[in-house]
């Protein structure tokens, strides 16, 4: 797949918040500035003929019998478990630098690699949240999603095997700190109503109209965060599973609101489908960051929304 470098923008979301109950997380102060980008992901022919290279590492996320079953030759199984925090309130939050270093020190991955993540079935959004860590991690120059999964690779009848690949030696990565690419309510709180942000919820619509319930187990509520835009993360894709193309997936963006110079940071209901739209918005040169926690943190903090 050709790889094409794409005009520079940046957008960003207006989060409308209240009193907090619960103390703040410390991520990110300031989203990173927006740079010309490349597509994050690659073709499956890319893959097919790169399959021996030296410095690729294969990760395969969904059910461990589907990957015992058949997978891409050379894959290892991953769950999205392995690239998240052990302890903490919500459902899914950002390892700490030292802790997630370790993890991807031990599935092979070093400075020099190049992670190609794909997904079974349908598990876009356990995929995209994996290669969203590596990119905080400070690999996102060296990691993609292969557009459209295994799905893609069997209706292209390509090789897949049913042996595990090899354990996987301790990967050579120094010491980072994570990248400026998640948010949290005390970001959301000091940038509340200021012009140029752009938020964008990145649940299916009965959530974001109120017409189901979401958030945390014991503080569910219905409707979004005050201000946001709904771009479903499953408007980010083809019926088949791959992705939009930039001009399509722009026309997302342009479509809730997002004007050049705009800054967006998405959510949905834990962190993991939102960052479908930003790997979207990394596509086409939009500077987008996540708020981690997202409608559970917001609920949970007993904070507004509308309907």
């Amino acid at each position: 797949m050709q790889i094409k470098i794409l005009a520079k923008a940046a957008v960003a979301f207006v989060i409308l918040v209240g009193s907090a109950t619960l103390p703040y997380r410390a991520y990110a102060q300031t989203p990173a500035p927006a740079t010309a980008q490349t597509e994050p992901w690659v073709s499956t022919a890319w893959l097919e003929s790169h399959l021996h290279d030296p410095n690729l590492v294969l990760l395969q996320v969904g059910e461990e019998s589907q990957y015992k079953s058949a997978h891409i030759p050379g894959a290892r199984f991953v769950r999205l478990d392995d690239f998240a925090a052990t302890s903490g309130e919500l459902s899914l939050e950002m390892p700490p630098a030292p802790e997630l270093r370790q993890r991807l020190r031990g599935l092979g991955i070093s400075d020099g690699s190049h992670v190609v993540v794909y997904f079974e079935n349908n598990q876009v959004s356990a995929s995209t949240r994996i290669l969203f860590t590596l990119r905080s991690a400070g690999l996102g120059a060296h990691a993609d999603l292969l557009d459209g999964g295994m799905p893609k690779w069997r209706s292209e009848g390509r090789t897949l095997t049913d042996q595990s690949a090899a354990a996987a030696r301790p990967g050579t990565l120094a010491p980072f700190n994570l990248q400026p690419t998640i948010v949290d309510a005390a970001f959301v709180h000091a940038h509340a109503r200021q012009p140029g942000y752009v938020l964008i919820d990145a649940r299916a619509a009965m959530y974001y109209d109120g017409l189901e319930e979401s958030g945390a187990d014991d503080h569910h509520r219905r409707g979004h965060i005050p201000g946001a835009h709904n771009v479903p993360f499953t408007s980010i894709t083809n019926d088949d599973l791959t992705l939009k193309t930039p001009a399509e997936l722009l026309a997302l963006f342009r479509k809730a609101g997002v004007k050049p110079g705009d800054r967006v940071i998405a959510y949905c209901h834990i962190g993991q489908q939102a960052t479908v739209v930003a790997l979207a918005a990394r596509a086409i040169g939009i500077d987008a960051v996540l708020y981690d926690g997202s409608f559970e943190d917001w609920t949970m903090r007993d904070l507004p929304v509308e309907l």
